[in-house]
């Protein structure tokens, strides 16, 4: 459906927390104008999320395709799905593998940003400064210590949502029992490569960091350029205060877009792919009318 229409539907029942709404609204003690304060490295100049603009991207055919492994069907049969206050994060198994990187990353868990009610913009990242209703970065490390904080150690895929408000049974169905009141549950295993694009050859890369505190530079993101994905909505809410507070539902859970500084942003197709594809259309029209004339004329003679 139209993305207004979608507004605020990817929103999760979960009713407890650590991280107060001050984490995420400007006006809080704590937004995210006041990270830098406490987390030096978020105002640093690498940081994410960012606005893609497609038009500069700089094409890089080397980049290959991604391979997730083992996403079809983890090995653990129950997989923790947790409220930390500002998102609901699902862990995943360490025999999952991220290929089509400089080596294999593991993957460590997944999570979403979302909106709010009336309003469908929810993504962190941007294309061409459109806002996705809702955004799922994936995460993997490297093997070893300290991935966190060396260069590249981490990778980011991160997947722009779209919401469907009546559809079959989804993949994300079994993320629906996430509704205890408490801090995380385990759930039944599914195929979390179900949750990604068929096709991942075509994607963005650009170097960054993470988004929350304390937003280290540390990330490899890679961004998927095709039209948003479909996810159907989860229905409920998403609160982000302990249990003793007032609840307050989570919403707007995604930071603002940072400056690019000049980091170059790649993508795994040639630049304009379409704009080639419409005029050489174009130009097989043109022979064929001049040839159906040629011969028409011929003809009459």
């Amino acid at each position: 459906i139209p993305a207004e229409e979608a507004a605020g539907d990817i929103v999760w029942s979960f009713p407890l927390g650590t991280v107060s709404p001050g984490l995420w609204c400007p006006p809080g003690p704590h937004g995210q104008q006041h990270w830098h304060e406490g987390h030096p490295e978020c105002g640093g100049r690498a940081q994410s999320p960012i606005d893609i603009v497609t038009a500069r991207a700089q094409p890089d055919l080397s980049l290959p395709p991604l391979q997730p492994e083992g996403y079809e069907q983890p090995e653990s049969p129950r997989l923790t799905l947790a409220n930390n206050g500002h998102t609901a994060v699902l862990a995943l198994p360490p025999s999952l593998r991220l290929r089509g990187l400089s080596h294999p990353f593991t993957a460590v868990q997944l999570h979403f940003h979302w909106g709010r009610p009336g309003r469908a913009a929810g993504a962190e990242h941007l294309l061409d400064g459109h806002r996705a209703p809702a955004e799922v970065p994936g995460n993997a490390s490297e093997m070893g210590l300290g991935a966190a904080n060396a260069p590249g150690g981490l990778a980011w895929l991160g997947v722009l949502l779209e919401v469907q408000t009546h559809t079959p049974l989804q993949p994300t169905d079994p993320i629906a029992p996430g509704v205890r009141p408490q801090p995380s549950v385990a759930i039944p295993t599914f195929s979390i490569r179900e949750l990604l694009p068929a096709q991942l050859e075509r994607y963005y890369r650009y170097n960054g960091s993470l988004t929350t505190p304390p937003c280290s530079e540390s990330v490899l993101w890679t961004q998927r350029s095709s039209r948003p994905f479909q996810l159907e909505q989860l229905q409920g809410s998403l609160y982000s205060t302990e249990e003793a507070e007032p609840e307050q539902l989570l919403v707007d859970n995604f930071r603002a877009p940072q400056e690019l500084n000049q980091r170059p942003v790649l993508s795994s197709f040639p630049r304009g792919e379409w704009v080639i594809a419409i005029v050489f259309g174009a130009v097989c029209g043109c022979v064929a009318l001049f040839l159906a004339v040629h011969f028409g004329v011929r003809r009459i003679r």
